[in-house]
């Protein structure tokens, strides 16, 4: 299959998904910054050169296009029980891959202290390195520390192939990329 062929099969299984009764607690202007916020993610990763690392990457782990359903771009953040943020999730049994926002709380704090175009970068790269991590768990399903491992690897090898470097990329990719990091506390 040429490198064409499956760019498109990836990025045609790559959806918004909202559940409207979920919206209809929240107020307009939240709803719109949260469909932005996706909209914005969903063209990020769909990206013709990121595609085309993504079908690199599952060439070189022997990961099959079947073995990947849907990607949903979540309109709305998910909180885990602990009350951190979830940036993605991956449903091995079924092949599909979900990618959550960050919660409007955080987003706003992330702009007041960082600004607006570093909090651009973040978001973009954010969802990059989920959905990097979500697809090696398709063939690590469960072995946490290797895909980790591997999500910071192949992050690396993408940046440095990028044509134009983004003067947010090392700070932002250490505040991805370091362990621990929470929902409430941007490192800015």
């Amino acid at each position: 299959m040429s490198t064409l062929t499956e760019m498109r099969l990836l990025s045609n299984k790559m959806k918004i998904t909202v559940h409207p009764e979920k919206l209809e607690r929240f107020s307009k202007k939240r709803v719109g910054f949260y469909l932005k916020y996706a909209s914005f993610v969903f063209r990020t990763l769909r990206r013709p050169s990121f595609q085309e690392f993504l079908s690199w990457m599952l060439r070189k782990e022997n990961i099959e296009e079947n073995m990947l359903r849907d990607v949903e771009v979540r309109v709305l953040p998910f909180k885990k029980k602990n009350g951190n943020g979830l940036a993605g999730n991956c449903n091995t049994g079924n092949g599909k891959i979900q990618i959550y926002p960050r919660t409007l709380k955080f987003c706003r704090k992330f702009m007041e202290q960082s600004g607006r175009d570093r909090f651009t970068s973040y978001v973009g790269i954010r969802a990059r390195a989920a959905l990097i991590h979500e697809l090696l768990h398709l063939k690590y399903a469960s072995d946490e520390e290797k895909v980790r491992q591997l999500t910071q690897e192949y992050f690396a090898v993408f940046t440095q192939n990028r044509p134009t470097p983004n003067s947010h990329m090392s700070s932002v990719y250490s505040m991805i990329f370091k362990p621990k990091a929470t929902e409430n506390t941007p490192a800015c």
